[in-house]
């Protein structure tokens, strides 16, 4: 269980990462040795000056860095930093994602995701070196994520949209669209093993993994309720690691406040009440299957 101060060295450290600074480059700004960077984010108690030449260093308000009310993240690498501390702490995963949540798709989509992110670089950036390092960056932290949710098996479960499988299914894995038709069709082919391989496991329904299939469209929004033993969060992400992935824009939000937890988890328990689950739902995806190979 983690006391509030190491909450706050955990934010410390996603805000760090994804502005790209190394604790030596903190502690040089700040004056301090780079022993007392490391010790700051595993929570020790520290002067509110620090907190705020912090706060000014990384660019974000106090009260995001201390956890009151919402933290806000303008960059994948920090978001995704925080969701792997959260997920970390929890005793289970509760998601809304599209078109599935990353930690049940498979190993294999680890390749097809590096690929499409780096499709998706606007062919006019003059960066792209840049771009390729900061997606290197966002898959190796993705890898852990899934490294450590296997590890602590922690339950996930999970709200799958019908209209994006089938999205998912039409476009395959691409990062944009002018791909030449034999690419095209490899990746519609990766996109079916995918759902092939949910489709197993809502059959199978191993313990700690529940997928629910809803008919049509589920919430808009993307976002994960982190069941803990003392305080749950909830985190609404712009980011999509689906068809067309996106880690470059938009802002994503993190917050321990007991009533949006309570209304977050009141949306799903909704959806999920209606869902389709078991063979049901491996039923419909089967449909789906079978129309696209018709």
């Amino acid at each position: 269980m983690l006391s509030e101060f190491e909450e706050v060295g955990q934010r410390l450290r996603a805000y760090r990462l994804g502005r790209s600074l190394t604790a030596e480059d903190v502690a040089q700004e700040l004056g301090i040795s780079r022993a007392a960077v490391y010790r700051l984010e595993k929570g020790e108690i520290v002067k509110i000056q620090i907190l705020s030449a912090l706060s000014k260093l990384l660019d974000v308000s106090l009260p995001s860095m201390l956890g009151v009310g919402v933290e806000y993240y303008d960059n994948a690498i920090a978001f995704f930093e925080r969701m792997r501390q959260l997920e970390e702490d929890s005793i289970q995963l509760l998601g809304n994602f599209s078109p599935m949540s990353w930690l049940i798709m498979s190993d294999d989509y680890m390749k097809y995701l590096r690929i499409m992110l780096i499709e998706a670089i606007p062919e006019a950036a003059t960066d792209r070196p840049r771009h390729i390092d900061f997606i290197g960056a966002i898959v190796s932290l993705l890898e852990e994520r899934r490294a450590t949710a296997s590890r602590r098996r922690v339950p996930v479960v999970s709200l799958v949209g019908s209209q994006d499988i089938e999205r998912f299914l039409r476009l395959g894995l691409i990062g944009r669209f002018d791909l030449p038709d034999k690419i095209q069709q490899e990746r519609r082919q990766a996109a079916r093993h995918e759902v092939e391989r949910l489709h197993d496991l809502m059959l199978r329904q191993p313990i700690g993994t529940q997928v629910g299939v809803v008919d049509g469209q589920p919430p808009s929004q993307t976002f994960q309720v982190y069941e803990r033993a003392t305080m749950s969060s909830v985190s609404l992400s712009p980011y999509r690691l689906g068809d067309q992935p996106n880690v470059t824009s938009g802002i994503a939000l993190v917050t321990s406040a007991p009533d949006a937890v309570r209304h977050f988890e009141r949306t799903l328990q909704t959806q999920w009440e209606t869902a389709h689950k078991g063979s049901d739902g491996a039923y419909i995806l089967r449909r789906m299957l079978d129309a696209r190979q018709a």
